[in-house]
């Protein structure tokens, strides 16, 4: 599946007093949209892996994001 990125965009996760806290600017949430339509399109199973190595910024919590039945 190819990931659709806005320009500009920032993302983050963590983890805050037990709840995922999941940080976006506008382009950010932009491409998180894009990610979940694209992904809503894919067989049950499919996923993608966000983390501070691909996608999201330093620090953040790796986000697994799977599509189900």
């Amino acid at each position: 599946m190819r990931m659709r990125w806005e320009n500009g965009f920032q993302l983050s996760t963590a983890i805050q007093e037990g709840e995922i806290v999941i940080s976006a600017n506008r382009n950010g949430m932009r491409s998180l949209a894009n990610i979940l339509m694209d992904l809503s399109d894919q067989e049950p199973g499919a996923h993608v892996h966000l983390d501070e190595h691909n996608s999201l910024e330093d620090g953040s919590i790796e986000l697994v994001i799977q599509r189900v039945p």
